[in-house]
């Protein structure tokens, strides 16, 4: 039987774990691609990156409290905790997509 994985309460989340990974451009890129869709597979959302660095991201977002993960199988599906994100730090999420999308407009894709 595997390990439970941790995921913080919407109170336990705190906004400079959230911002730090937000920080990294393959984590937005997650993130992104989560407010897009409703859940997705680990393996569909980066299969461009190595299993081990895409696991360490998968960590970070979730012990940020950015993503919930569940196992079915061998497989981690994954969701973007947007609604415990809004009640904890209004606009905070909006505001980076909306960062992002304007980033594209320019040019500058941050993934």
């Amino acid at each position: 039987m595997s390990a439970a994985l941790f995921h913080p309460t919407r109170e336990q989340m705190r906004l400079e774990h959230v911002l730090e990974a937000l920080a990294n451009p393959i984590r937005l890129r997650v993130v992104r691609t989560l407010a897009e869709q409703a859940e997705s597979t680990c393996g569909a959302i980066l299969p461009d990156v190595s299993k081990s660095t895409a696991s360490h991201h998968w960590r970070v977002l979730r012990e940020s409290g950015l993503v919930d993960q569940r196992r079915e199988g061998r497989h981690l599906h994954m969701r973007l905790r947007r609604e415990d994100l809004d009640s904890r730090f209004p606009g905070l999420l909006d505001s980076v997509l909306r960062s992002l999308e304007q980033q594209e407009g320019d040019g500058r894709d941050a993934s």
